[in-house]
């Protein structure tokens, strides 16, 4: 169990075990890797790269999904994460490199990957550096796929409108503190504005090299109990400011107490695919 008062990142055990945990029990990201991995056109793959792949989960997809003859390289920046995945995932099709993701290039061969796939992080990275490397070891013809949370990306699937029964989870934990500790949210969380639009990767990836061959805002479907179970994770726990984990677990304990398990909840993101264009044909 985290320390009460933990600030935890990726690179912290226990928040490492916590994520793994999750991972394990609910299938929001068996989900969105597979949606990825089919997309990256694996049929005839042999080297795939899971960039910022943490414990693994998108690694999975890819060598459930992909040919038994492909070889798939996890890499991922914190050596916490890859310890929980090693545990129990051990295919010797799968090979762990710890690295950031805008070092890609120094790991891999250049212009010999078949698809490179990221599962919930590019905005968390120097994206302009990750997408002029991933062009660098993409093969002509080859696919990189991702995702952009919908909050990050100013996108919003429409069933977020029809399905959803009450407030979002994280509005109700924003209240709770509000009304309990005197939470304000920062000028940065409230402006709304997104971190990377849809016509910011294309601009992005267009100076990579790199086509955009599809883009699309797909829905996660989950429940309330699942959305609770991910902000338990200290480094998703809300709200920001200077908040003990202890107390943040509280306020989601009274902000989830206002909610049913069996509540559905949806998740927008926006997929895109892009190709390393194959000047040969």
């Amino acid at each position: 169990m985290a320390p009460h008062d933990a600030v935890l990142g990726w690179d912290e055990d226990a928040n490492a075990e916590a994520y793994e945990a999750f991972c394990r029990a609910h299938p929001m990201y068996d989900t969105t890797s597979r949606t990825l991995a089919r997309r990256a056109h694996l049929g005839d793959a042999g080297l795939v790269v899971d960039l910022c792949g943490g414990v693994g989960a998108t690694a999975r997809a890819i060598l459930d999904l992909g040919p038994a003859r492909a070889r798939v390289i996890s890499m991922d920046s914190a050596a916490a994460m890859q310890r929980a995945g090693r545990r129990t995932l051990t295919d010797t099709r799968l090979a762990w490199i710890l690295s950031p993701a805008e070092q890609l290039a120094d790991h891999v061969p250049v212009g010999g990957v078949d698809a490179v796939v990221c599962n919930s992080a590019i905005w968390k990275t120097d994206t302009a550096t990750v997408l002029a490397a991933v062009a660098r070891v993409l093969r002509p013809g080859g696919r990189f796929v991702f995702n952009i949370g919908g909050g990050f990306a100013g996108v919003r699937h429409p069933d977020e409108q029809t399905v959803r029964t009450g407030p979002s989870l994280n509005a109700l934990i924003r209240q709770v503190a509000a009304r309990d500790y005197g939470y304000a949210p920062s000028p940065s969380a409230a402006d709304g504005a997104p971190k990377l639009s849809l016509q910011k990767v294309r601009a992005l990836l267009a100076s990579a090299g790199l086509a955009v061959v599809d883009a699309e805002v797909t829905a996660q479907h989950g429940t309330m109990a699942e959305k609770k179970a991910w902000l338990s994770i200290p480094v998703f726990a809300g709200p920001e400011g200077d908040f003990t984990h202890a107390e943040r677990m509280r306020i989601l304990d009274a902000a989830y107490a206002l909610t049913t398990p069996q509540t559905p909840t949806v998740t927008s993101w926006l997929v895109v695919v892009a190709e390393r264009p194959d000047t040969t044909a």
